[in-house]
C-alpha cells in the first residue's frame, strides 16, 4: 500500500512537473504568486511577439480566464528576481491558432531593468495564454499576476489586431501615397502592410537575399538614392545591413558592409547638405560610423568625428535644429552606467561646414553621468525653440530630466512639470500631439503624458511605446505594437498633415522645418528620419490644431535654403509640399491618381489622372521657377523646349493642385 502511494505520488509529480512544458498541457493560473522553477518546456512559444526567436529554445506555458473585465498585470519586475532577465508573450485563441494580444521584454525598473512587466485590460472568460521563453536565460524566477480595476484609456483608443511576421518595426509610408505602411522584417524578408485609401492593408512580401544582419537593435527609412522608393537601415550588433528599394519599387537590394559596428540607434539624415541623404549609427562599444552618400549611388563608410569617446557609449540619437540656425545637429543620449565618459549626453553643434563642435557642457545638456537610451525633442511651451525630454532608462544615476531651452541655452525644469516623480523607464522616448489639442505629448516609460503646453505634464494613459503613425488615415496617431495596432479613434479636434518631398534637398525632406501658425500660435517641427531608440515612425509631419478652422500660414524651411509658404490652408487635409514649388492652398489627392510617364522622357511627358473639363498644367524647374505651359492634348504635354535636367509637373484640376516630379533627358 505505501508503495502504491509513492508510486502515485511520483506520477501526481511527474505530471504536474510537465503541466506547463507546451500548449496543450498549459496550467491554468489565477491572480497571485507563481513560482517557475526553470525554462525546460520542449514547446517554444508560437507565433512570435516580438519577432526575434535567436536562441530559444524552451517555453513555460500557463491560462489565465479572468471572471470579469478588469485590468491585468503581468510581472517578473519583483525584488526576489532582481538580477534576472525574462521575456514573456501573450495570446489569446487556440492551440495552433494563437494571436499575440500582449508580452514583454525589458519593461522593468528592478535591478538591471532586464525584468518584465504587461499591464493590459482582459474581458471576461476570455482564455489568455502566457507563455514565457528562455531567449535571455533559462534559470527559474516568480512572476506575478495582479487584478485591479480596468486601465484607464483616454478616448480612442482601441486594439485592433494586425498579423505580422519578424520584427515589427516600422510605420512609415513606403509607397510614397501619402499613407503609413506597417514594416516588417527578417533576414530574407520585408514585409510591407500598405495602407489602403479606403482603410485596411495589403500586406506584399518582398523576398531578399540574406541580410548579414537583422536590425537587431534599430531600423530607419529613407530614399537614399533619391529613386522615389524607401530605402531601409538595418543596426544589428554586429554591423549595418541596407536594403535598397529598386527602381519600381517592388523589390529589395540587400548590401552589407564588412565593418564591425554594434548598432544602436540609427538615422538617415543629409550629414554635409549636399543635397544626398546620408547614414547615421550610433556604435555601442567605438566611435560613431556612418555613411556618405557621394550622388552617384555609393556611401561611404567613416568614423569618427561625431562622438568619438573610444569606450562607445553611443545609444539614442537624434537630429534636429536645437539652435534655430537652419542645419540639423546631433544629440546622443548615453547609457553606459557607472562613473563612465561613455555615460555622459553629447550635443554636436552643427557649424554649416560640414564640421560639427560638441558643445553639451557649454549648453547645459552635460548633467554627467546618466543612464538613457532615447530622448524626445519637441517646443512644449511653444516658444519657437525645441525643449527636450531625457528619459531615462534607468534611475540608478538620476530620473528623467525636462530641459527647457532658453535661446540655445538649456534650464532644468523637471521640478514641478509633472514628471519628477514619474519612475517608468524604458527604451524608447517620443513625442507627438496624440490628442490634436495643439500641445505636444510624452510617450515613454510605458505611460503617455499629456501636455498642457507650459512643460508640465498630466498623466493619461499606460500603453506601450513604439512606432507611431495614423495607421487609419483619420488625422489621429496611433501606436504599432508587435501584433496590434493601438487605434486612435480620436476626439473633435482638428489636424493637418504635410508631406514634405524634397527637389534641390534629399527627397524626404529630412532636415526641413515645417512651421505653421494659426489662432492656437505658431507650433514647429523638424522632419525626422528615426527618432526614439528602436523603431522608424512616420516622417509624414502631423499638427493638432484644437479648434482652430484654418491654418494662416504653413512655412517648409528646406535644408538648402528654399522657403515654401502658404496660406489659408485647410485643416483636417494632408498637404503636400513640393520645394521650390508654389502649391498654395489645395490638399493634394493620392499620387496613385496622377501618375507622369515616360519618367524620364525626351520630348513628350504623359499623364495620367482622371478627366476634368477643368484642368492647367504648368512645369516648374527645381528653384521654383515656372518655364513652360503648355497646350494639353489628351494628358499629353510637349517639352521638347526644355532643356536636360530635372523638373515638377503641376496640375491644377477641380480646384486641387499636384505635383509630379520628372526627369528630362
Amino acid at each position: 500500500m505505501k508503495q502504491l502511494s509513492a508510486l502515485f505520488a511520483f506520477a501526481l509529480f511527474a505530471s504536474q512537473a510537465q503541466a506547463q512544458n507546451s500548449c496543450n498541457t498549459a496550467l491554468a493560473i489565477g491572480a497571485g504568486s507563481h513560482v517557475v522553477d526553470a525554462l525546460n518546456g520542449p514547446e517554444t512559444p508560437s507565433p512570435d511577439c516580438f519577432g526575434n526567436m535567436t536562441n530559444v529554445d524552451y517555453g513555460e506555458w500557463y491560462t489565465y480566464t479572468p471572471a470579469s473585465d478588469l485590468g491585468l498585470t503581468i510581472t517578473t519586475d519583483l525584488e526576489v528576481n532582481s538580477g534576472g532577465d525574462t521575456r514573456f508573450h501573450v495570446y489569446t485563441g487556440t492551440c495552433g491558432s494563437l494571436v499575440c494580444v500582449g508580452g514583454d521584454d525589458d519593461g522593468g525598473d528592478i535591478g538591471n531593468g532586464y525584468l518584465s512587466i504587461e499591464r493590459m485590460n482582459v474581458t471576461a472568460g476570455v482564455t489568455y495564454t502566457i507563455v514565457f521563453d528562455d531567449r535571455w536565460n533559462e534559470g527559474g524566477f516568480t512572476f506575478e499576476l495582479i487584478e485591479g480595476d480596468e486601465f484607464f484609456l483616454p478616448p480612442g483608443f482601441t486594439n485592433s489586431p494586425i498579423s505580422t511576421e519578424g520584427r515589427v518595426l516600422a510605420a512609415v509610408d513606403m509607397n510614397n501615397d501619402g499613407l503609413d505602411d506597417v514594416v516588417t522584417v527578417d533576414s530574407t524578408r520585408v514585409i510591407i502592410h500598405y495602407q489602403q485609401e479606403g482603410g485596411g492593408f495589403d500586406v506584399v512580401t518582398y523576398f531578399t537575399t540574406e541580410a548579414d544582419f537583422e536590425p537587431s537593435w534599430s531600423l530607419c527609412a529613407g530614399d537614399l538614392d533619391g529613386n522615389g522608393h524607401n530605402d531601409l537601415l538595418y543596426g544589428g550588433g554586429q554591423g549595418v545591413t541596407f536594403m535598397m528599394a529598386n527602381g519600381t519599387g517592388d523589390g529589395f537590394i540587400e548590401v552589407s558592409g564588412p565593418q564591425y559596428v554594434f548598432s544602436q540607434r540609427s538615422n538617415m539624415i543629409d550629414i554635409n547638405n549636399d543635397g544626398h541623404l546620408d547614414a547615421f549609427v550610433c556604435h555601442d562599444v567605438d566611435p560613431n560610423v556612418y555613411y556618405m552618400n557621394d550622388g552617384s549611388g555609393n556611401l561611404i563608410y567613416q568614423q569618427g568625428g561625431l562622438g568619438d569617446v573610444p569606450t562607445g557609449g553611443n545609444y539614442g540619437s537624434i537630429w534636429i535644429d536645437y539652435d534655430n540656425d537652419r542645419d540639423m545637429d546631433l544629440f546622443i543620449a548615453k547609457c553606459r552606467g557607472g562613473e563612465n565618459v561613455a555615460a555622459i549626453d553629447e550635443m554636436h553643434r552643427n557649424n554649416g561646414d560640414g564640421t560639427f563642435t560638441e558643445v553639451a557642457a557649454s549648453i547645459g545638456l552635460d548633467a554627467g553621468y546618466h543612464q538613457s537610451w532615447s530622448s524626445a525633442w519637441g517646443d512644449y511651451d511653444r516658444d519657437g525653440d525645441l525643449d527636450v525630454l531625457v528619459g531615462a532608462s534607468s534611475l540608478s544615476f538620476g530620473g528623467h530630466r525636462l530641459m527647457r531651452n532658453d535661446g540655445g541655452i538649456f534650464t532644468d525644469v523637471t521640478a514641478g512639470s509633472g514628471l519628477e516623480a514619474f519612475e517608468g523607464t524604458s527604451t524608447e522616448w517620443t513625442t507627438h500631439d496624440f490628442d490634436n489639442d495643439g500641445r505636444l505629448d510624452i510617450l515613454g516609460g510605458g505611460a503617455l503624458y499629456f501636455g498642457t503646453g507650459d512643460l508640465t505634464f498630466s498623466y493619461g494613459l499606460n500603453t506601450g511605446n513604439q512606432a507611431i503613425g495614423d495607421l487609419n488615415n483619420d488625422g489621429f496617431l496611433d501606436i504599432l505594437g508587435s501584433s496590434s495596432i493601438r487605434m486612435n479613434n480620436g476626439n473633435p479636434n482638428n489636424w493637418i498633415k504635410i508631406n514634405t518631398i524634397g527637389t534641390v534637398s534629399n527627397r524626404n525632406g529630412i532636415g526641413a522645418r515645417v512651421e505653421i501658425t494659426s489662432a492656437l500660435g505658431t507650433q514647429i517641427r523638424d522632419v525626422k528620419s528615426g527618432d526614439g531608440f528602436r523603431y522608424m515612425s512616420s516622417m509624414i509631419t502631423h499638427f493638432g490644431v484644437g479648434s482652430d478652422a484654418v491654418i494662416d500660414e504653413l512655412r517648409v524651411l528646406w535644408p538648402s535654403g528654399i522657403i515654401n509658404v502658404l496660406n489659408d490652408v485647410p485643416v483636417n487635409a494632408m498637404i503636400e509640399v513640393v520645394e521650390g514649388v508654389n502649391t498654395d492652398v489645395q490638399a493634394t489627392s493620392s499620387r496613385d491618381e496622377f501618375r507622369v510617364f515616360p519618367n524620364p522622357a525626351d520630348d513628350v511627358l504623359y499623364f495620367e489622372m482622371p478627366n476634368s473639363n477643368d484642368r492647367q498644367v504648368a512645369v516648374y524647374d527645381m528653384a521654383g521657377k515656372r518655364v513652360l505651359e503648355p497646350m494639353l492634348m489628351n494628358n499629353r504635354v510637349d517639352i521638347q523646349d526644355l532643356t536636360t535636367g530635372i523638373y515638377v509637373l503641376e496640375l491644377v484640376q477641380g480646384g486641387h493642385v499636384h505635383h509630379q516630379k520628372f526627369s528630362k533627358r
